[in-house]
């Protein structure tokens, strides 16, 4: 787990060195005070895939997320996306509450409980796995 804001803003800037499957990254750290940033930008893939992350941080004891929203693309095509929205009407979401994923068909209404996010562990490694499988 990251304990401040410089070494998850290292992890980011590292990843297209730990995934050979990232062409190109454009993600920035900006920082809104000493314990507060948001992460925003795109990651690109050998497979054409273009993720679109946007996250909320905040560091005390250790690095957390307070929000994010995170769009998978291919050209102009959206594959799906994630959000932690609450949706505590719909009983099939309950296991991993609030995080899930929207998938075709209707994807603004068609949501899947996300296991692989946290507002505790970074979520990119998951991402980018899942990413990997598409190929």
């Amino acid at each position: 787990m990251f304990t401040s804001l410089e070494s998850y803003e290292q992890f980011i800037y590292q990843l297209p060195g730990h995934y050979p499957i990232i062409t190109t990254s454009t993600l920035v750290l900006i920082r809104y005070g000493r314990y507060t940033a948001q992460v925003r930008g795109d990651i690109h893939f050998a497979t054409q895939v273009r993720l679109q992350v946007y996250e909320e941080l905040v560091a005390l004891q250790q690095v957390r997320l307070t929000a994010y929203g995170y769009e998978a693309w291919r050209g102009d095509e959206k594959l799906y996306w994630y959000d932690p929205q609450p949706h505590p009407h719909i009983p099939a979401l309950a296991s991993t509450h609030p995080h899930h994923k929207h998938i075709p068909p209707d994807m603004k209404h068609h949501r899947v409980p996300a296991s692989g996010l946290s507002f505790t562990q970074p979520n990119l490694p998951f991402l980018i796995r899942e990413i990997e499988q598409l190929l």
